[in-house]
């Protein structure tokens, strides 16, 4: 079960939604896995159509998440 304070993050390949709600253990190692898939499969995505969302913990329960900017340079991902 996710705490209410945990950061989240959600996986996009152009506007479509592959991942949501990961915990960062889960979003570092799916995002890397996926940098190395767009490298190695012919598909119709590149790294570029690659993006996340980072979110913080829940605001109240039942409540929306903060949205956190994501910077490139802040993360070696």
């Amino acid at each position: 079960m996710q705490n209410l304070e945990d950061t989240i993050y959600h996986i996009y390949a152009k506007d479509r939604c592959l991942y949501h709600s990961l915990r960062k253990e889960d979003f570092e190692e799916k995002w890397e896995l996926l940098h190395v898939m767009v490298d190695l499969i012919s598909t119709e995505y590149d790294k570029d159509d690659l993006t996340y969302v980072k979110l913080q913990g829940k605001v109240g329960y039942g409540g929306p998440g903060k949205f956190l900017p994501t910077v490139d340079d802040e993360h070696s991902y």
